[in-house]
């Protein structure tokens, strides 16, 4: 099996402690972030920032161009970004439709023509109630697919998918990480809004760690 990975890496701390699992593991990483429109594009940035830092090959793509056929986000079209946990029946809008399986098929091909053997994703149980796309039985489905594909098997691998966002934050603590240049906020202002349910989950993981998330808030 080869060494090098493609890690979908979006700049929130979820993929920002995949990506750390992945160098850990001793993986030669490949990362790769998706413009495809967000309103919370300072995650691109942070991404960008990360990588630049760990000295990681890192490659930003502009997919902008779907959202002419994926409308009725919160995230990426003229819709509020509905507040409160992410448990709530509002939190559906954040759903953008079929993203996880077009951003994993575009990072498959990319594994392929550099050769690697695997894409890191950082689905975790905290999602698997709204996103339909995060949801053990969707990756283990997809890497079926990713198998075969293409002459070259892809294996698509979720080292948090049964774990929540407070383990995730865990690991990333015991690995000695930080988190300052990550962002999770769904709103595209300048803080962190605190009150989407993106930001409450983020919250309640530094909480449940009993440690202080180095973000500013609104």
């Amino acid at each position: 099996m080869s060494n090098k990975v493609v890690v979908i890496f979006s700049g929130g701390m979820d993929s920002f402690t995949v990506l750390n699992r992945a160098l850990k593991d001793g993986k030669e990483v490949y990362a790769l972030t998706f413009d495809y429109g967000q309103k919370h594009v300072k995650e691109i940035a942070c991404a960008s920032k990360v990588c630049e830092q760990l000295g990681v090959a890192h490659k930003v793509i502009d997919i902008s161009a779907i959202n002419q056929l994926l409308a009725g986000s919160s995230l990426t079209d003229d819709i509020d970004i509905p507040e409160g946990h992410y448990e709530a029946e509002s939190m559906k809008s954040t759903v953008v439709p079929n993203r996880n399986m077009i951003l994993l098929s575009l990072a498959v091909g990319y594994a392929v023509s550099v050769k690697a053997s695997q894409v890191y994703y950082g689905a975790h149980s905290g999602d698997h109630a709204i996103y339909p796309d995060c949801r053990p039985e969707f990756v283990m489905k997809m890497n079926d697919v990713c198998q075969i594909a293409n002459y070259e098997a892809v294996e698509i691998f979720s080292p948090y998918l049964t774990d929540t966002k407070s383990d995730i934050l865990t690991d990333g603590l015991k690995m000695g990480l930080s988190y300052e240049n990550t962002w999770t906020c769904y709103n595209g202002r300048e803080k962190a809004c605190g009150r989407c349910g993106a930001c409450q989950e983020r919250l309640e993981a530094f909480a449940d760690n009993k440690t202080t998330d180095p973000l500013a808030y609104e």
